[in-house]
């Protein structure tokens, strides 16, 4: 059995009307694609394929999320993942996907494996960049980070206030404390009413 047998859709012996299918990408399903950016996965896809008058209707809905290594501090980064995909097939004398809208495939073709697109799909949906949010970065790879920089430029110094602002009011939310800037607790006390 082939890695990707679970993902063909067997059109030739589809009657006309609507089909439901579901499948679940995991990490197997990436690392037989050779992906190297997504180290794990938990998605699940719903595809309904609608068939009449020699067109594959297919419609793919797509969520999980995956994991991914942050390019800041290279620990784990959990991706949301919610897409959709949509695309005509139907057969023909040759394979033909010009068009993004339709896929002309053999008449040899007894099958679809979509593996590919739902490949391509979830790896279309992750930004290019790969961070944590603000503050959610490993501090001690980050500190490294700041430590061998060439750059050190002032665009640094600024996001380690921003960094260092940031865990300071998620700390005192912990503890149960307001959290509040300390320039403006000098304004509580201004009052325009009593000049």
């Amino acid at each position: 059995m082939g890695k990707f047998t679970a993902f063909k859709v067997q059109l030739k012996s589809l009657p006309q009307g609507i089909h439901e299918f579901e499948y679940h990408l995991d990490k197997t399903f990436f690392a037989n694609m050779e992906s190297t950016d997504i180290h794990d996965a938990d998605i699940r896809v719903h595809l309904t394929l609608n068939y009449k008058a020699d067109i594959y209707d297919l419609a793919f809905k797509i969520d999980g999320d995956v994991t991914l290594l942050c390019d800041r501090c290279l620990d784990d980064l959990h991706f949301p993942i919610d897409t959709a995909y949509h695309i005509a097939v139907k057969y023909g004398d040759d394979y033909d996907d010009s068009s993004d809208d339709l896929l002309v495939i053999p008449e040899s073709d007894n099958y679809l494996n979509v593996a590919y697109m739902l490949y391509d799909t979830v790896a279309l949906s992750i930004p290019l960049k790969h961070v944590h949010p603000a503050g959610k970065c490993n501090r001690q790879m980050s500190a490294m980070l700041k430590k061998h920089s060439a750059r050190g430029g002032e665009d640094d110094v600024l996001a380690d206030e921003l960094i260092d602002e940031i865990d300071n009011i998620e700390m005192e939310q912990q503890n149960g404390g307001n959290a509040t800037d300390s320039r403006w607790d000098a304004l509580k006390g201004f009052n325009p009413d009593n000049e």
